[in-house]
């Protein structure tokens, strides 16, 4: 596994198609899914899809959900990356999935600020948004947490919901 950047406790790694077992291992644990899917389940051909679209988009612009791994023991938890949002070349998504035996350790906020990090001093975005799911109230805390600001309500079609929907502008942004 070779890794792409490092935090104090995480490596990020690159998806590769001899990753299907972590992929499936991620969403298809419906704790995961439960605020990602209308139904919060993801069959497995909707998961190696995903899997194929995650590293054909690194290939197209250098993005992607990023694997996560414990610097510690090697230990997979989850994804945390970005991608494209809407047609600003200088606007990237955020995105953290984690496995449920790595929620409430601190994981999801020290893999997005090493993501944000990554992206305001690397990648030249200019701002980075991020939605989420109106009933997952755990995103919408590390949100705030990490300086989002509420901007407007988004219709996003695998739910079938409006996710509440922020902003990241690195002018505001203060590493926190």
């Amino acid at each position: 596994m070779d890794i792409l950047y490092a935090s104090p406790r995480l490596e990020f790694s690159l998806w590769d198609q001899q990753d299907p077992q972590l992929a499936h291992t991620l969403w298809g644990n419906p704790q995961v899914t439960q605020f990602i899917t209308a139904d919060g389940i993801m069959t497995p051909e909707q998961i190696d899809e995903r899997l194929k679209k995650e590293i054909q988009q690194y290939q197209r612009c250098g993005l992607q959900y990023h694997p996560v791994f414990l610097r510690e023991g090697g230990a997979f938890i989850g994804v945390c990356g970005l991608r494209p949002y809407g047609i600003g070349a200088d606007i990237f998504e955020l995105g953290v999935h984690l496995l449920p035996d790595y929620w409430h350790a601190g994981y999801a906020q020290e893999a997005a600020r090493r993501t944000i990090d990554r992206a305001f001093s690397l990648l030249g975005c200019q701002a980075v948004f991020a939605g989420h799911n109106p009933k997952n109230t755990a995103s919408r805390a590390l949100l705030l947490r990490l300086g989002f600001v509420y901007d407007h309500d988004e219709f996003y079609s695998p739910t079938g919901l409006y996710h509440p929907s922020y902003f990241l502008w690195r002018s505001a942004y203060q590493g926190k």
